[in-house]
């Protein structure tokens, strides 16, 4: 279970067989220069400032992740179900009131020790991004002037992929998705001249691969090969129980084939628990270019075979992509899981101490939870409508994505910081394996977005804020 197998020809680069612990369940590109990076963390400082001194609240202060002056005013799409017909309005009482409470609220915590002040000004800048959610700007005009700024970025001779990056990290319009993730993650080429050629070329590749490592009968397969593959044919059949379009059997078979096809061609890691969950936002992307309406209505049986084996090929590059950059997650002992873990411990007892120390005092480990976050970056853990969405800012956030995950994860940890303070250790364990999120709209999702980049902007550069 989990075993590195035997290499056949293979061409990757990874080198050694390997065992995994097994637990229940990128190489996407960062082109960010430090000069971008100032300009964003400054305009959003601006905004703050802008905010405290009472001036309009402009859109973007935490709704999204890149700062665009053209930008401001935009709020998120009503493809993303995102209900605020109801509160499009908002009076010029209301927005000069706003700014002058943040203010007094901010000045009455002068004196309280710096996690609990810094938790104080997340609530106000919380409470201020609700506000901005009710801003008087129509959703249906923001919604095509998005739409228009993806297609002007995409229908160039040759894409701009920091551009699209920031265009795509507060969330991409679901037609557009699987060109702008193929794109985003270099699977695509950017020059549109030469992207139907490389595709055709990266799928008969993949074909080749099947026919040379997969379709073959066990008999020219290695002992550690043929266990690998029986267990990927047990956790096809798990994966995403509870959306129906994964229990068809044609669905599983094609995980199956691009999941062991993946394990043979990367031996330092071979297959591990959890990454058959990776697989299924992808293949869920690139089927909607030809499967319309619910995905509780989709049959792939209704697609030709060509059809199936070009989106099977899609889903092993964009996967190959994207775990380049953290190989590490799953090679022996999965270290640069373990490492991260760490990571967020120390960000937690940093940004919520209360919190922090009655984790600590209840004997609870970070690893008991959170490694399962880490292994299949929060896929269990939130309705699977989300997931695109939220793997829109993943693959936008390129090769920077691992450092991100964690401030993403303390985000999404203390959405609970209240209730978690009143549970005791059994308690806790349970909460945390079953999430209260089943109801979650893109609402709260953004939230989590929101502080994450906030929390990202405060401590990532000055790691010695974190030193004990």
């Amino acid at each position: 279970m989990g075993r590195a197998p035997t290499m056949k020809n293979s061409s990757n680069n990874n080198s050694s067989n390997t065992n995994h612990t097994q637990f229940d369940h990128k190489q996407p590109r960062h082109d960010d220069s430090s000069t971008t990076i100032d300009s964003r963390f400054n305009q959003t400082l601006k905004n703050v400032q802008g905010l405290l001194k009472g001036r309009s609240i402009p859109g973007k202060v935490l709704l999204t992740r890149r700062s665009d002056p053209a930008e401001e005013l935009n709020l998120p799409s009503p493809d993303y179900r995102r209900s605020q017909s109801a509160r499009d309005t908002r009076t010029s009482e209301q927005a000069n009131k706003l700014p002058q409470e943040v203010v007094q609220n901010t000045s009455k915590e002068e004196n309280i020790p710096t996690a609990g002040k810094l938790k104080s000004t997340t609530s106000n800048i919380e409470n201020a991004s609700n506000e901005v959610q009710s801003s008087s700007m129509g959703t249906r005009a923001t919604d095509s002037a998005r739409v228009m700024k993806f297609t002007k970025e995409l229908s160039g001779t040759a894409v701009r992929l920091e551009r699209l990056r920031e265009l795509a990290w507060s969330g991409v319009p679901p037609y557009m998705r699987p060109t702008t993730w193929r794109l985003l993650l270099g699977y695509a080429p950017p020059n549109s001249d030469r992207r139907e050629v490389v595709l055709r070329r990266k799928r008969l590749e993949y074909l080749d691969c099947l026919s040379q490592f997969y379709d073959i009968p066990d008999a020219e397969r290695s002992e550690d090969e043929i266990n690998m593959l029986r267990q990927i044919a047990v956790d096809c059949p798990r994966t995403v129980p509870d959306v129906s379009f994964f229990q068809q059997e044609q669905v599983q078979k094609s995980l199956e084939r691009v999941l062991y096809t993946w394990a043979i061609r990367h031996p330092a890691s071979g297959y591990v628990q959890g990454i058959n969950d990776l697989v299924t936002p992808f293949l869920v992307v690139f089927l909607s270019e030809h499967l319309e309406g619910s995905i509780d209505n989709w049959l792939i049986s209704t697609l030709s075979l060509q059809k199936i084996s070009e989106i099977e090929a899609d889903c092993y590059w964009c996967l190959s992509k994207l775990l380049d950059g953290m190989q590490d997650h799953y090679t022996f002992a999965q270290p640069g899981i373990q490492r991260l873990v760490f990571k967020l411990k120390e960000i937690v007892r940093r940004i919520d101490e209360p919190v922090s120390r009655h984790m600590e005092e209840q004997g609870l480990e970070f690893l008991q939870f959170a490694f399962r976050w880490f292994n299949c970056l929060l896929i269990r853990e939130i309705p699977f409508h989300l997931v695109t969405r939220l793997w829109d800012t993943y693959l936008a956030e390129g090769d920077a994505l691992p450092d991100f995950l964690v401030y993403i994860y303390a985000s999404f940890l203390l959405t609970w910081s209240d209730e978690l303070q009143k549970l005791d250790f059994q308690e806790m364990v349970m909460f945390l394996q079953h999430l209260p999120t089943q109801n979650w709209s893109h609402q709260e999702l953004e939230m989590v977005l929101s502080r994450a980049y906030m929390w990202h902007s405060m401590f990532n550069s000055s790691p010695r804020h974190l030193a004990s």
